[in-house]
């Protein structure tokens, strides 16, 4: 007795419309993101933008006197850059304040008010940072009369300022210029060794 073969058959489904609406929305979503990618990828070539600074490029200690009771007196002069490389775009700094420190004690503040910087260009701040009389403790004290005998006296510069650039039509940019470095003087003729002193973003 033959036995017949038995199929089982079923119906094909349609594919239901919302299925394929989203698949359209995530294909135009693809697409849209590669050629903003690819946009935004020439227009950095286009444009090359770079990242504003800060940066000491000179100073000089015009006067540092230490007494008998541990009364220390200073005048700075610190000449701070602010450096704008973007041939197509201005930058915007503001709230530029820095610290300058002696052995761990604050000395002076050195403050600007917000200022724009043309394209690739710079602008230069002169600070002349005058101290009020600083009472030192004797270890403070202590090393300070070493620098000052070994002529070499050593600050401690640290802050920052805020910066804004627009990078064309790809939008504007905030970020944080912060310095942090020691600024090296002779106290006998008030020279400034010089040293990399330049801002890093953050």
């Amino acid at each position: 007795m033959d036995r017949k073969s038995k199929f089982s058959t079923s119906r094909e489904r349609a594919t239901n419309p919302l299925v394929w609406c989203a698949a359209i929305i995530c294909t135009v979503l693809t697409v849209a993101v590669i050629i903003a990618g690819i946009v935004t990828f020439i227009g950095y070539l286009v444009i090359h933008p770079r990242v504003p600074y800060v940066s000491v490029i000179d100073a000089h200690l015009d006067r540092i006197q230490l007494d008998y009771a541990g009364i220390l007196e200073i005048q700075v002069t610190i000449l701070i850059r602010a450096q704008n490389g973007n041939q197509k775009a201005h930058a915007s700094f503001s709230e530029s304040t820095y610290t300058l420190g002696l052995n761990g004690r604050v000395v002076a503040q050195l403050v600007a008010s917000p200022f724009e910087v043309g394209k690739n260009s710079s602008v230069d701040f002169n600070y002349v940072v005058p101290s009020s009389p600083i009472p030192l403790g004797p270890e403070q004290a202590e090393d300070v009369d070493m620098g000052l005998k070994s002529d070499e006296i050593i600050f401690d510069l640290k802050g920052g300022s805020r910066v804004r650039w627009r990078i064309g039509h790809l939008g504007s940019v905030r970020f944080l210029c912060r310095l942090d470095c020691q600024l090296r003087f002779h106290p006998l003729n008030g020279t400034y060794v010089p040293s990399r002193c330049t801002s890093k973003t953050k």
